[in-house]
């Protein structure tokens, strides 16, 4: 049985433990949600834990809701830039970051229009370093309760608690703030490399979250 996500930011290691370990079938059907890891994600900073977060249009006031994958990107405001410089300064000193950065600085160079085709890339990208097969299978229709699938989408709320027990690993500033939980899947990245799969693989998502 498929489970069911949302595409979320270069997402943090508790999805991409539950890509890594389940058949994922996207919602794509959805509304757009504000405070989630569909625009923002965490990573490990000298300052301690920090977001990045991906700036929107939005839509007037007294206007429906709108759906997650009619959200575009505000591209006015330089946040590539931004984001890439602060990815650089934060994991420049780790041990995989000039492994991977030749394929991740394109996303951060070229305009992109919708949110949701923006995440799935950075997906894909990341299931491309991590041999996985990329997900390919998306709803068609909005279930508030799937009957068909298990409903992992709970994942992508940045201020719900969700029960995971993640062990630790080293990250660059370790000595000054202790290892900070849940990061993006690039902190993992950068700083495990090629043992990042086995990492995902050895953990669990509690689904009674859901």
């Amino acid at each position: 049985m498929n489970l069911l996500l949302h595409p979320g930011y270069f997402l943090n290691v508790a999805n991409f433990v539950a890509i890594a370990t389940n058949d994922v079938c996207w919602e794509v059907n959805d509304n757009y949600q504000k405070q989630s890891y569909r625009n923002r994600t965490y990573i490990a900073a000298d300052t301690g834990k920090l977001m990045l977060n991906i700036p929107i249009k939005h839509i007037g006031k007294g206007a429906t809701k709108q759906k997650y994958k009619d959200v575009k990107i505000d591209n006015d405001y330089p946040w590539q830039r931004q984001h890439w410089r602060t990815l650089e300064t934060a994991y420049r000193t780790s041990a995989f970051f000039e492994f991977y950065e030749d394929e991740i600085r394109p996303l951060y160079s070229k305009k992109h229009l919708f949110l949701l085709d923006f995440n799935l890339e950075t997906t894909a990208c990341i299931c491309d370093f991590l041999q996985l097969d990329m997900p390919i299978l998306k709803t068609t229709t909005y279930e508030k309760t799937p009957t068909d699938r298990i409903d992992g989408r709970f994942l992508i709320q940045a201020k719900q608690k969700i029960n995971f027990k993640q062990e630790s690993y080293f990250q660059v500033f370790n000595d000054r703030n202790g290892f900070i939980e849940n990061c993006s899947i690039l902190d993992l990245l950068f700083n495990e490399g090629t043992n990042t799969l086995s990492y995902l693989q050895q953990h669990v998502i509690d689904r009674t979250n859901a």
